[in-house]
C-alpha cells in the first residue's frame, strides 16, 4: 500500500466545486453515489446526461444550445453538438462582466519585467486586435499562427483570432526554424504574429534571422505583426502594439459546437508533426471539467510553470476560463537560482501552482527548501504533469515545500488538451499515485490482447469518445493518419501511448511512454524530426533515438549514429550532431549520448525498430521484444542487447 501523505478535511471537500458538484447533480439529476468511483461510472455510461449537467453547472455561454450533445458515439467518428452555435472567447471574457477593475493577468517576463491586465483592459485589447484582424481580411476558418512566448500578447492574440472565428497555433521563440516550418507550413496561416526576440536567464535572444528564415518559408501569409524588442520594426510589418489601442466593441462570431478553435502539435515517429484541431464547445466542456478536478474558482490566482509550446500553455485557460486570476511566468526557472520561481508563488500569494514533474525533480535535487525561504501560506493546491512524478518528488513537496496542501498530478495531454487521469479534492494523496480517473474519462489499462486488468502495467486506453478529442488532423482529407495514431491496436479504442497500473479503487500510477516518441521534460516530439536534423548532416548516414522514460529511473536518451563512409564519429562530429538538434528543433533535445553502431535495426519492410529497441533498454527479455525472423537485417539487434547489458551493470 502507498502512503498516505495528505488527508483532506470534511470542510476542504465540501467547500470545493467537485462537491458543489456532486449536489447539483443530486438535485437536478436526483442521482446519489455511494463512492466517487460510483459518480465516475456514471459519467462514462450515461455521457449524454453527464456532459449536460457540465454544460448546465457552468452556465456555459451559447447563442444556440445543441438539442443533443453526443450525436454520434462511435469512435473515431464521433459527432458532438450538432446545431449548437457559441465562441470560446465568450466563455472567458463573461467574467468581465461586472468586475471590469479586477485582475485577470499577472505577468512577471524576463523581457518585460511585471505588469497586471485587468479584466477590463483584456476584453478592450481583444476587442480591439480583433477588429485589425477583421481589417485584415481574416475570416472564420482562416489560420491565425504565433512565436511567442508566455506573456499576454499571446493571450490577447488568441482570443481575438478565435472570437471571430479564425483557427489559432502557436509556437514557442526556442523552437528552431525548421520545426515551427514544419508545423506552421501544413496549415497556410494568413497571419504570423512574432516576437523579434526576448531574455532568457540574462541573455538576450535575437529571433530577427530565424524570423526572416520562417517568414520565407510560409508564402500564405499576407500580414506580419511584429512585437519588437532587439530591434527595429522590419519593414512591411505591423507592429503589435498598433492593434491593442482601439477602442471598440467587443462581439464574437457564433459558430458551430465542433468549429476549429485552436491547431496543436503531437508527433509520431514518421512524418511531420500531427497538427491536431479541437473544437470550440468540446474544449469548453473539457475545460469546465478539469477545473472541477483541480477546484479551481473565481477565488483562485493561479500559475502553471509553462513555455508556451507546451499544451499546458492552452491549460491556462481552464483557470481563467473560471475567472480565476492567472499569473504567467516567462523566464528561466533558474536564473539567477532555483529559488526564483518559488518567490514568485509566494510574492503573488498564489493558491495553486502547477509545474512539470521534471522542475520538481530538479529542485528536489538541488536541496532547496522553499517551506524555509518563502511564505507560502496562501498556496493550497498544488499540481504536476509532463512525466512520472516519483515518490520521492512527492515526498519533497510535502516535506521542503508545504505539509498542509493538496497535490494533484495529473496525467493526459496534447492529443486531447485534457487529462486522462487527475485529482479528486476530497481523496487522500498517496505517494506516487494519482488519486482518481477523469470524470467522463472512460480510461482504462488494457494488455496486448485488448482485456482490461488492474494492478498491473497495461496501455492507457479510452473506451468512450471525449468532446475534446481531435476533430480531425489538418490535411488529412480521407482520417486515415488519425485512426492510425490511435485506433489501430485496438479497434474503436482510444490507445494513447502511455504505460499505466489501475488499481481497484482507480487511483493510477503512469510509466512512461509505451511508443516511441520522445518526452523531454513534458515536451512531446516525433523522432522524425531528430533524424531530420541528424540525417541531413552529409557525415551521417542513419540514425535511431529512444527516449528511456520509466517512472523510477532517470530519463536518458541515447543517439545511435551509422557515420558516413570516410567520418569518424569523433567528438567535432558529435558537437556538430547537437549544434543541427539544437538549431532545427530545440536544446531540450539534445541527447545524453551519441553512440556509433555499424547499421539501424529494420523491419523487413524497412522501419526502425525504436520501440523493439526501447524496451531492451529499459529491461525486457531480448528474446520478447522482437521477433528477428520479420527482421531485414538480424544481426544488427546484438549490438543492443550487449549495449543493453552494458547499462544495466553501471
Amino acid at each position: 500500500m502507498s502512503r498516505v501523505l495528505w488527508t483532506p478535511t470534511a470542510e476542504r471537500y465540501e467547500s470545493s466545486t467537485m462537491a458543489a458538484f456532486e449536489r447539483f447533480v443530486g438535485e437536478r439529476l436526483g442521482l446519489e453515489f455511494e463512492d466517487y468511483n460510483a459518480m465516475w461510472r456514471w459519467s462514462v455510461d450515461d455521457l449524454e446526461s453527464f456532459w449536460n449537467a457540465i454544460w448546465d453547472f457552468f452556465e456555459v455561454r451559447a447563442s444556440v444550445r445543441p438539442e443533443t450533445l453526443l450525436v454520434k458515439r462511435k469512435m473515431p467518428d464521433m459527432e458532438w453538438g450538432t446545431g449548437g452555435k457559441l465562441n470560446f472567447t465568450d466563455n472567458i471574457l463573461k467574467h468581465a462582466e461586472g468586475h471590469e477593475g479586477e485582475v485577470a493577468l499577472v505577468v512577471q517576463s524576463e523581457t518585460f519585467g511585471r505588469k497586471e491586465l485587468t479584466w477590463g483592459r483584456l476584453r478592450q485589447q481583444v476587442a480591439s486586435v480583433a477588429a485589425r484582424l477583421r481589417a485584415m481580411g481574416v475570416e472564420e476558418g482562416d489560420r491565425v499562427v504565433a512565436i511567442l512566448p508566455n506573456t499576454e500578447t499571446a493571450f490577447t492574440a488568441f482570443l481575438a483570432a478565435v472570437s471571430i472565428g479564425a483557427a489559432w497555433s502557436l509556437c514557442a521563440p526556442d523552437m528552431g526554424h525548421v520545426a515551427i516550418l514544419d508545423r506552421f507550413q501544413q496549415i497556410e496561416p494568413k497571419v504570423l504574429i512574432a516576437q523579434d526576440g526576448y531574455v532568457h536567464a540574462g541573455k538576450t535572444i535575437d529571433r530577427r534571422d530565424i524570423l526572416a528564415q520562417i517568414g520565407a518559408g510560409l508564402p500564405s501569409v499576407q500580414h506580419f505583426v511584429t512585437k519588437p524588442v532587439v530591434g527595429d520594426l522590419p519593414e512591411g510589418h505591423i507592429a503589435w502594439d498598433d492593434l491593442t489601442g482601439d477602442d471598440v466593441p467587443y462581439e464574437a462570431a457564433q459558430v458551430d459546437f465542433e468549429h476549429p478553435l485552436w491547431i496543436v502539435y503531437s508527433s509520431g515517429t514518421t512524418g511531420n508533426p500531427k497538427p491536431i484541431v479541437h473544437g470550440h464547445g468540446g474544449i469548453i466542456l473539457e475545460s469546465c471539467k478539469h477545473s472541477l478536478h483541480k477546484d479551481i474558482t473565481s477565488k483562485d490566482r493561479y500559475c502553471w510553470l509553462t513555455s508556451s509550446g507546451w499544451i499546458m500553455w492552452n491549460n491556462q485557460f481552464m483557470a481563467l476560463g473560471q475567472g480565476a486570476t492567472v499569473a504567467m511566468y516567462d523566464g528561466a526557472p533558474h536564473h539567477p537560482d532555483l529559488g526564483v520561481v518559488w518567490r514568485f508563488v509566494a510574492d503573488e500569494r498564489l493558491t495553486f501552482f502547477g509545474a512539470g514533474a521534471a522542475f520538481f525533480d530538479t529542485c528536489r535535487k538541488a536541496g532547496i527548501k522553499p517551506r524555509e525561504d518563502v511564505d507560502l501560506s496562501a498556496l493550497r493546491s498544488m499540481g504536476s504533469t509532463g512525466s512520472p512524478l516519483s515518490g520521492d518528488a512527492y515526498d519533497w513537496i510535502y516535506r521542503d515545500v508545504k505539509a498542509d496542501q493538496w497535490l494533484a498530478p495529473i496525467s493526459g495531454g496534447t492529443d486531447l488538451a485534457g487529462a486522462f487521469v487527475m485529482g479528486h479534492p476530497g481523496m487522500p494523496v498517496k505517494a506516487g499515485e494519482m488519486q482518481c480517473r477523469a470524470l467522463g474519462n472512460a480510461v482504462r489499462a488494457f494488455d496486448m490482447q485488448g482485456n482490461e486488468i488492474f494492478g498491473e502495467v497495461g496501455e492507457l486506453v479510452c473506451t468512450e469518445p471525449l468532446p475534446s478529442m481531435p476533430l480531425f488532423f489538418w490535411g488529412d482529407t480521407d482520417g486515415s493518419r488519425l485512426h492510425d495514431s490511435y485506433f489501430d491496436t485496438y479497434p474503436g479504442v482510444w490507445r494513447h501511448g502511455d504505460w499505466i497500473s489501475i488499481a481497484e479503487d482507480g487511483s493510477s500510477v503512469i510509466y512512461g511512454r509505451s511508443d516511441a516518441t520522445i518526452n523531454r521534460k513534458g515536451l512531446r516530439l516525433g523522432s522524425a524530426e531528430i533524424y531530420q536534423a541528424v540525417e541531413g548532416l552529409p557525415e551521417v548516414m542513419d540514425s535511431l533515438v529512444v527516449d528511456l522514460e520509466f517512472l523510477g529511473r532517470e530519463s536518458f536518451m541515447p543517439l545511435f549514429v551509422v557515420p558516413a563512409e570516410g567520418a569518424a564519429l569523433d567528438d567535432a562530429l558529435k558537437d556538430k550532431i547537437n549544434a543541427a538538434i539544437r538549431s532545427q528543433v530545440s536544446a531540450r533535445f539534445v541527447p545524453n549520448e551519441i553512440v556509433e553502431i555499424k547499421e539501424v535495426p529494420r523491419t523487413l519492410s524497412g522501419k526502425k525498430l525504436e520501440v523493439p529497441v526501447k524496451k531492451l533498454l529499459l529491461g525486457e527479455n531480448p528474446q520478447r521484444v522482437v521477433n528477428r525472423d520479420s527482421m531485414a537485417n538480424p544481426d544488427s539487434f546484438e549490438f543492443f542487447v550487449n549495449y543493453a547489458a552494458r547499462r544495466s551493470e553501471n
